[in-house]
């Protein structure tokens, strides 16, 4: 079958069933979400909605109420923000809870969802789950709820400027930094290859593997470095042949 967003497979087209009541291209729950998913954080997700004000406000015509999203957009993106995971950016909130959280009619949370994704700041997969029948034959399908992912358009990203970016450090604190930056450059300089990659590598066990094989390295070396040694003081030792 055809890859999907994101690299999913197995959606469902017009072979299916007609009395399976499910979309084109439904996703089978639970297969292709946890790569789909992205992980996020409380500041990207505050851009996110910032910009998308931003981005309603600066396409709002004179003497019309809403902009490019709408009013009701901006809510459910709200809803979303909060509704997010960050660890795992898992999002799929069904239509029943949008509409009953934000008291808005299906149309218009449907609407609102079209106008998000049409300007870049949600996607969604459609998915579906099989359904064992009791009598009849095989298992049938029925849709389930989207898989939201919130995202920050280039466009409305460049109203933000630098709002949300991260003030100065003070002078001081640069030079510490910068200070303590070239001090662990020389220590990580000054250590034999055997002791490197504890302090380059977290995974403890590659880090002992690594060490093994700098200090084979280093035995290696030390014992090239005695048998040059050994060699000079042999042609040093050797009495000039007469002519």
């Amino acid at each position: 079958m055809a890859a999907g967003p994101g690299g999913c497979a197995g959606g469902v087209g017009h072979g299916r069933r007609a009395r399976d009541p499910v979309r084109r291209g439904s996703r089978l729950v639970g297969t292709c979400e946890g790569a789909w998913w992205r992980r996020t954080d409380r500041q990207e997700v505050r851009r996110v909605l910032l910009a998308a004000r931003r981005y309603e406000l600066a396409g709002r015509e004179r003497g019309r109420r809403n902009g490019p999203l709408g009013h009701v957009a901006l809510e459910v993106l709200e809803l979303l923000a909060n509704l997010v995971s960050y660890r795992s950016g898992r999002l799929e909130p069904s239509y029943a809870y949008l509409m009953q959280r934000l008291r808005r009619s299906k149309d218009a949370v449907h609407r609102a969802l079209e106008a998000l994704r049409q300007h870049g700041f949600l996607d969604w997969l459609r998915r579906h789950e099989r359904v064992e029948l009791v009598e009849g034959p095989g298992p049938r399908v029925r849709q389930v709820s989207n898989a939201y992912r919130l995202s920050l358009p280039p466009r409305a990203a460049r109203l933000l400027g630098h709002l949300l970016s991260a003030p100065p450090l003070p002078e001081d604190m640069v030079q510490e930094q910068e200070d303590r930056a070239t001090w662990l450059r020389e220590h990580k300089a000054a250590l034999p290859l055997s002791e490197l990659p504890l302090v380059e590598v977290e995974d403890d066990r590659l880090a002992r593997l690594l060490g093994e094989l700098g200090r084979a390295v280093e035995a290696r070396a030390r014992q090239q470095a005695f048998l040059g040694k050994e060699r000079e003081s042999a042609r040093q030792g050797e009495t000039p042949a007469r002519r």
